[in-house]
């Protein structure tokens, strides 16, 4: 079992920026793709960025290419989330996951956090 708890969300104004963490306990987190998803009222829940646990390559959705970054620490158990440039289309419930491979779909990530909410305002 994997334990994820997510913190470091807030209101924030619109241009702004936030990092989110993601502390890990549990099993051994440096062998788990780590991935953030975020889910705004009434939406469905989107893929937001993952990193691979081998050679730590990334991949984002094309909404926050370039104004977020995904970096993770398996010494700390811990992955982050720094938000750039943010927009009120950014506010969401974002979630931490984990799991054995990438996928950008919900399905499939084995492990999940309770989630912490993200608010910008214009």
């Amino acid at each position: 079992q994997v334990q994820l708890v997510e913190s470091g969300g807030g209101v924030i104004q619109a241009g702004g920026s936030l990092r989110l963490s993601c502390a890990a306990s549990g099993r051994i987190i440096s062998r788990y793709a780590l991935g953030w998803f975020r889910q705004a009222p009434g939406k469905e829940r989107e893929f937001v960025t993952a990193i691979s646990w081998v050679g730590g390559s990334t991949t984002y959705a094309d909404s926050v290419k370039g104004r977020f970054t995904i970096s993770r620490d398996n010494a700390k158990n811990t992955v982050y989330l720094q938000m750039n440039s943010l927009k009120p289309e950014d506010t969401a419930v974002y979630y931490c996951v984990a799991s054995n491979f990438i996928y950008k779909t919900a399905v499939g990530w084995d492990y999940w956090g309770q989630g912490t909410q993200v608010t910008v305002s214009s």
